[in-house]
């Protein structure tokens, strides 16, 4: 896997949950987003949205965001702002049965938002038709505004928030 996603192979995917069933294909699904051509990688970003971005949030949405995070900020990826994009459908999206997962996800793309300030100010980021700065830009104000019932304080604050 080299050194982008190279950390994955430290998360028990098998003993996460998905909206389908077991996590344990969560790591294909972000090397084909990392990796894939444009349909396959478009397709990845397509199946894990659904699986852990969809209301309702999941165990394995927590363990998934850094590695969102780490795909936003690899310029070789096909579709940064669609990874962007998932983040942002993560932080407004919840699980009232269990809030402790809804908090530890959104707290998660919040710890993120240093990534989203530079690109933010990228002028250079560009992944057509959306471009990664507008999209970052969107996800900084979500993070920036959000409040929820799990996250009563809002998100922890990133230690390099600005």
């Amino acid at each position: 896997m080299g050194t982008v996603l190279g950390a994955m192979r430290n998360v028990r995917w098998h003993e996460l949950q998905h909206a389908y069933g077991s996590a344990s294909q969560v790591p294909g699904v972000l090397s084909r987003i990392a990796w894939g051509d444009a349909p396959s990688s478009d397709e990845a970003l397509n199946d894990l949205e659904r699986w852990i971005g969809t209301p309702p949030v999941f165990d394995s949405t927590a363990a998934t965001v850094p590695f969102l995070w780490e795909l936003a900020a690899t310029d070789t990826v096909r579709d940064r702002a669609g990874v962007l994009d998932l983040l942002s459908t993560i932080l407004a999206a919840g699980n009232p049965e269990h809030p402790a997962w809804t908090r530890a996800a959104h707290e998660a793309v919040a710890e993120g938002r240093g990534t989203a300030v530079r690109l933010a100010a990228d002028d250079t980021a560009a992944s057509p038709p959306r471009t990664v700065r507008a999209a970052a830009t969107r996800l900084l104000a979500a993070i920036d505004g959000h409040t929820c019932p799990a996250c009563p304080a809002g998100p922890a604050p990133s230690p390099d928030r600005a």
